[in-house]
């Protein structure tokens, strides 16, 4: 058997990140760069965007980002854009809600997107969404 010369298993590194608690200074996007919230999550570091522009692409979770930072559907981030490849992109920061909310407030980000909603363009108060259920009347039953 060999020797074990490591600090300890993959337990020891689930509790590094202690220091992700703490405020960090607000990223606004550049020349290059474009706003984004998810729709939904694909799996393999990869998930399905909306960005801000309208246009909706498969984005790439970056290698720093991969399994330290976890990205739920309707989360804002930032994603990079490529030169060669319109439909796809690069996630290079996700934002925490109250950094989504400040964004809002800076008018960043377009009044129509809905943040704490979870999934993107899911509007619960549209007309006849809230009736679920048929009435029958005592007539309609007997008649069966």
């Amino acid at each position: 058997m060999p020797k074990n010369k490591g600090k300890g298993g993959k337990n020891r590194k689930r509790g590094k990140n202690e220091a992700d608690d703490e405020k960090r200074e607000l990223v606004f996007k550049e020349d290059g760069q474009e706003y984004a919230q998810v729709l939904r999550m694909l799996g393999n570091g990869r998930c399905e965007a909306l960005c801000i522009d309208g246009t909706k692409r498969l984005c790439h979770i970056r290698g720093k980002m991969h399994k330290k930072v976890w990205i739920a559907a309707g989360d804002i981030v930032l994603v990079g854009l490529r030169d060669y490849q319109d439909d796809k992109a690069d996630v290079i920061l996700k934002y925490m809600p109250d950094e989504a909310r400040l964004l809002k407030a800076y008018g960043e980000l377009p009044d129509n997107v809905r943040l704490n909603e979870g999934i993107a363009g899911m509007d619960e108060d549209e007309e006849g969404g809230g009736d679920d259920y048929i009435e029958f009347e005592d007539e309609d039953i007997d008649k069966i």
